[in-house]
């Protein structure tokens, strides 16, 4: 079964990226592409949700199951099918911006074509509430577009994981399964020693995967949950000092507490409360 829906597209820049097309398609075996190199001009992105297909990269073919993605740059030969024996069901976005190409390379999201989610479900339902949108208003709410494409790339950018090879795969596995706990323990000391323990690696290695997972050293993640929860304190304990709001944060000295927290919001504590009080 298929949905799709193709759309006008705005060619003068005034949303950072809109969709040229969307669709779905569901347990569908004879889904099969071979685009030559310079054919496709926009950015291509397919979830499987169910099922299996392949993807061809250079001369070898790789299958793509559940929680699966691959993304095209534009202009690129693309080559993939479902398979006959498992027909996938996928979900599938072409989408363009003016400093797409330019955003995605920072990001490093050219280093690979086949992805793999965590979480792929979050992703997908994104993909259907932007269906949705499509067939309900096509170009009326232009925004809206902008802004469910944006979420689209945003999640996929935040869950990737190059699947190269399973070892790569479960290697990074051993930091994702910790973030849900060094955030909840942010406020604690921060203790390398016992992170690598967890994840069964040294040190070392801990702090290359933990850049590697979530594109920023171990400590620059605790700081950005510290600063996190110290904003969300300042605006729910009106009456607290700054001072007891950094002990609680994890932060004994003031100064050092204020110093990150404008390094990374660019205003003070009190600054901040101010704008809501």
């Amino acid at each position: 079964m298929l949905r799709q829906r193709s759309l006008t597209t705005i060619p003068d820049g005034s949303y950072f990226c809109l969709p040229e097309s969307v669709g779905f398609y569901d347990h569908e075996p004879t889904h099969a592409v071979n685009r030559a190199e310079g054919m496709l001009k926009d950015f291509n992105l397919h979830l499987v949700t169910k099922g299996s297909g392949y993807v061809v990269v250079g001369q070898k073919s790789y299958r793509v199951r559940q929680g699966d993605c691959f993304l095209y740059f534009p202009l690129r030969q693309q080559t993939y099918h479902s398979s006959a024996e498992d027909p996938w069901s996928v979900r599938w976005i072409h989408f363009y911006g003016k400093h797409l190409t330019e955003f995605m390379l920072d990001a490093g999201i050219n280093h690979s074509v086949i992805w793999s989610l965590h979480h792929w479900a979050t992703l997908g339902a994104l993909f259907h509430d932007l269906l949705v949108e499509t067939e309900t208003n096509t170009m009326l709410r232009p925004a809206r577009l902008s802004t469910l494409t944006y979420a689209i790339l945003m999640e996929f950018m935040h869950q990737a994981v190059p699947l190269t090879t399973t070892k790569t795969t479960h290697q990074t596995d051993r930091v994702t399964r910790l973030l849900p706990l060094i955030q909840e323990r942010a406020t604690c000391a921060f203790d390398l020693a016992e992170w690598a323990e967890r994840a069964n690696v040294s040190p070392h290695y801990f702090c290359k995967l933990f850049r590697k997972t979530v594109g920023m050293k171990p400590l620059d993640f605790v700081t950005r949950c510290r600063i996190q929860h110290a904003k969300q304190l300042l605006l729910e304990n009106r009456e607290a000092t700054i001072k007891s709001i950094a002990e609680a944060c994890g932060y004994n000295n003031i100064s050092y507490f204020n110093k990150r927290f404008y390094e990374l919001e660019r205003m003070t504590p009190t600054e901040y409360r101010r704008l809501y009080f």
